[in-house]
């Protein structure tokens, strides 16, 4: 039996690590939920029906509204007051850091954005076995992390860096050659740069395979989600820029490769189904029996493999260049892109500047030393959103 705490618990991956949970009684007991608290009554259902001690909302102003919902929801039950004990509620900017903290075998970490950095390393610090979905801990926060992660302390969620770590059990690390990402291609694989310059943000959320929330799904259309994820892989298993590549893959059911140095290649197969990393970084290095349905191989099946674009899309090279340039510049590259999308989607820069302008702010950005703490770190994704804000706000008086 493992404990575990789930931060981001009313998100995509919140909501199925607890349906696996939910399947799995005798291996997992959830302790701990927190939530940016824009779903109180999500979260309420998800605390009474797993009987959780702790839960931790980021915005303190829905306290009560959260305990009314406790409320609500057991009164929906059928449980009578006094029959149901209510959880103790943290609250606040460092809520999902507290939660981090508790006594616990594993903690999933799905918080969104750079807020999930302060309790990446919450949970290191304590000596947790780390489940990460949150990207920024990684490409933002790197130094921070590699200085207190134990080896074989943080486990991918994301489907690629599952598949990697699953394909690196194959071989040593002195007998790796590359690791290849395979990338969906979002909403535009296939199109020439020239076919981008009119698209809309209903366009771009037309994802073919996954669902997810805008900001990732836009961000899989401009490439830019997979530049995160070749500097996540750099930092997770310690493989140069050069022997990361990408591949387009558009039926997402090879999640990426590892080949070795005497020409073999390893991959990770699987219908495109998040409960299966999920479940396996809950439990790892075991697998949870029946945590996904697997590939059905009595069909005949056609998996299709080519090479990025680098002109339509040079969101990875930019990814590699920030990645090697080291100290804030992952930092910057992830804040000024939410800066990008976010004047994207209000129709203040087209699909195309998204990109450029995120290339013009990493040639601007000025000589960050190596960040120390979290705050240099969002003191190096302020100016990022600040100069990003400025390059849009330029652009479109000139336009």
């Amino acid at each position: 039996m493992r404990d575990l705490v789930l931060l981001g618990s009313t998100g995509s991956i919140g909501t199925q690590a607890i349906d696996i949970v939910r399947r799995n009684p005798e291996s997992f007991r959830v302790v701990a939920l927190g939530a940016g608290g824009g779903n109180v009554e999500l979260l309420a259902a998800q605390a009474l029906e797993l009987a959780v001690e702790v839960v931790g909302v980021a915005r303190s102003s829905v306290v009560q509204d959260l305990q009314l919902a406790f409320y609500a929801e057991a009164q929906r039950r059928g449980w009578a007051t006094g029959d149901f004990k209510l959880p103790k509620i943290v609250a606040g900017p460092d809520a999902m850091t507290e939660l981090a903290r508790q006594p616990c075998d594993v903690v999933l970490n799905g918080v969104v954005g750079s807020l999930g950095l302060a309790p990446t390393l919450a949970a290191l610090e304590e000596g947790r076995i780390l489940a990460l979905a949150n990207k920024e801990s990684l490409v933002a926060g790197g130094p921070l992390v590699h200085r207190i992660a134990k080896e074989g302390q943080i486990v991918p969620v994301d489907s690629e860096h599952s598949a990697l770590a699953q394909c690196l059990r194959g071989g040593s690390a002195q007998e790796v050659r590359r690791l290849v990402l395979t990338a969906s291609g979002g909403a535009f694989r296939g199109r020439r740069r020239e076919e981008l310059t009119n698209v809309t943000p209903d366009d771009a959320l037309k994802h073919p395979t996954w669902d997810m929330g805008p900001v990732v799904t836009i961000n899989t259309a401009t490439m830019v989600n997979k530049g995160l994820e070749v500097i996540e892989a750099h930092e997770l298993f310690g493989v140069p820029y050069d022997d990361i590549e990408v591949m387009v893959h558009p039926q997402s059911v090879l999640h990426s490769m590892v080949e070795f140095t005497d020409g073999s290649t390893l991959a990770q197969a699987s219908p495109p189904d998040m409960r299966l990393p999920i479940a396996l970084a809950l439990a790892w290095p075991d697998r949870v029996p029946g945590a996904a349905s697997g590939v059905d191989w009595r069909e005949a099946h056609n998996w299709e493999l080519r090479p990025l674009d680098d002109e339509a899309f040079p969101a990875v090279r930019l990814a590699k260049h920030a990645g090697r340039s080291g100290r804030c510049l992952p930092a910057v590259y992830n804040a000024a892109n939410e800066e990008c999308v976010a004047a994207f989607v209000a129709g203040r820069l087209p699909f195309l500047g998204i990109v450029d302008t995120l290339e013009r702010v990493l040639e601007a950005a000025p000589g960050f030393a190596e960040p120390s703490t979290v705050e240099e770190v969002l003191a190096a994704e302020s100016w990022a959103r600040a100069q990003a804000q400025q390059m849009i706000a330029t652009a479109a008086k000139g336009a």
